[in-house]
C-alpha cells in the first residue's frame, strides 16, 4: 500500500542547475585577470633574461678571453677582467656564511621541532624570523663596525688553524660516510660498470676536495695578516647572521612535517629524544633540509649590501683567496661599479661587464635551484 502523505519534491532540472548568467560572467573576468597576472610575471622574468643577454653577449663576443684569467685583478676601467677576482671571493663568502649558518640555523630548526614546547616556540620563532626583516645595510654595518674589528681583527693564526682543522675534520666524517655507502654500492653491483665507475669518482672527488682545503687553509695560515678593516671573513660572517633564519625556518618547517608516528615508534623502541631527532626526524626531512641549504646558498651568492659595505674593496681589486684580506665578489663587483655614476657607460667593455657579471650569478643560482629540485624530487619521501 502506498503512502500518499509524503510529499516528494519538485525534480530539478538541468537549466535550474547551470551557473547564473550573472555569476558566469564573474568567473570569467576573474579567470583572464588571474591569466594576465600570470603572463605579466613570464614577461617580466623574459624581459630581464634578455636583458642580461644580450648585453653579456656583446662583452662575450668583444672581450679577450685570454685576459680573463691570471691578470692583475678586476679592473673594469681599466680594460682588466680577471674573472678569478670576483669568483672566488664570493665562494669564500659564501662558504665562511654557511659554516656559521648552517649549524647555528639547523640547531635552531631541531630545538624548535622537538625539543620547545608550545608556549616557547610561540614567541621563540617569530623573534627568529624578525632577524631576517633586519636591512642588509643595518647587518653591513654591522658587519664593518663591530665584527671586522672585535671578531676577525683579534682572531690568531693559531686560532684560524684550530677553526679549519675542525672544519676539515668535519667534512672528512661526512665524506667517509659517503664513502663507505659508494664502497657497498661498489661491492652490490661489482658486476656493473657504471656502479663501480661512479663509486671511483666519487671517492676520488671527495678525496680531492679534501686536499685542495687543507691546502687552502695552510696556505692562508702561512700568509696570515688579519686587521680590523672590511675582509671577506666579516662580509661572510654577516652573511651567515643574515641566513640563519632562512635555513632555521625552512628545516623546522620540513622537520614539522614529519608524522608523529615516526617519533612515537622511536620513543617505543627506547630511543631517546637526541636520537630519534638525529636518526628518525631528519633522515625523514632530509629533502627539505637540503632545499633549506640550497636557498640560503642561493641568497649568500645573491647578498650585495653586507659584502658591498663589509667586504673590503671598492670597485676594482686584486686577486686574493685569504679572507682576512679585502677582496671583490660579484655582487658587490656590479653594485660598486653602477653605484652614483653614469660615466661607466662608454668605457670600453665596463657597462657590458656588470651584465656578464649578472649573467654568471644567474645561472649560479638557477643551476643551484635545478639540482635542488632534483635531489629534493629524488630522496622526498611522501607520508
Amino acid at each position: 500500500m502506498t503512502d500518499t502523505s509524503v510529499v516528494h519534491p519538485e525534480r530539478l532540472t538541468v537549466d535550474q542547475l547551470q551557473i547564473a548568467p550573472g555569476r558566469r560572467h564573474r568567473e570569467v573576468i576573474i579567470r583572464y585577470t588571474l591569466l594576465v597576472t600570470a603572463l605579466v610575471s613570464v614577461l617580466v622574468s623574459t624581459l630581464i633574461v634578455w636583458s642580461l643577454l644580450r648585453e653579456a653577449w656583446t662583452f662575450i663576443t668583444e672581450v679577450v678571453w685570454a685576459d680573463t684569467w691570471g691578470q692583475q685583478g678586476w679592473f673594469p676601467r681599466r680594460g682588466l677582467y680577471d674573472i678569478p677576482t670576483i669568483v672566488v671571493p664570493s665562494l669564500i663568502v659564501t662558504g665562511i656564511a654557511m659554516v656559521v649558518a648552517g649549524p647555528l640555523g639547523l640547531g635552531a630548526a631541531v630545538y624548535l621541532s622537538e625539543y620547545a614546547n608550545p608556549r616557547v616556540r610561540s614567541w621563540l620563532k617569530p623573534a627568529l624570523e624578525i632577524l631576517a626583516g633586519i636591512p642588509s645595510v643595518v647587518l653591513g654595518f654591522f658587519a664593518l663596525t663591530w665584527i671586522a674589528p672585535n671578531i676577525v681583527g683579534r682572531i690568531g693564526k693559531d686560532t684560524f688553524l684550530i677553526v679549519g682543522a675542525v672544519v676539515l675534520l668535519g667534512y672528512a666524517a661526512v665524506a667517509a660516510g659517503i664513502a663507505r655507502v659508494k664502497v657497498k654500492q661498489y661491492r652490490e653491483g661489482a658486476a656493473d660498470p657504471s656502479a663501480r665507475v661512479g663509486a671511483v669518482a666519487s671517492i676520488a672527488t671527495l678525496i680531492v676536495v679534501f686536499g685542495l682545503a687543507a691546502a687552502w687553509i695552510l696556505n692562508v695560515w702561512l700568509d696570515f695578516a688579519p686587521n680590523g678593516a672590511g675582509s671577506l671573513a666579516a662580509a661572510g660572517i654577516g652573511v651567515g647572521v643574515l641566513t640563519i633564519p632562512l635555513v632555521a625556518s625552512i628545516s623546522e618547517d620540513a622537520m614539522a612535517a614529519v608524522p608523529d608516528a615516526l617519533r612515537e615508534a622511536s620513543a617505543g623502541l627506547g630511543a631517546r629524544k637526541m636520537a630519534t631527532a638525529t636518526t628518525v626526524v631528519l633522515p625523514a626531512a632530509i629533502s627539505g633540509i637540503v632545499a633549506a641549504f640550497i636557498v640560503a646558498v642561493s641568497r649568500a651568492l645573491g647578498e650585495t649590501m653586507v659584502v658591498f659595505m663589509a667586504g673590503g674593496a671598492a670597485d676594482a681589486a686584486r686577486f686574493t683567496d685569504s679572507p682576512f684580506e679585502g677582496g671583490l665578489t660579484m655582487t658587490a663587483a656590479m653594485a660598486s661599479l653602477a653605484s652614483g655614476t653614469d660615466s661607466v657607460v662608454g668605457e670600453g667593455l665596463t657597462f657590458q661587464s656588470l651584465y656578464f657579471v649578472g649573467l654568471m650569478l644567474f645561472l649560479l643560482t638557477l643551476s643551484l635551484n635545478i639540482i635542488a629540485a632534483r635531489f629534493v624530487s629524488k630522496v622526498r619521501e611522501a607520508y
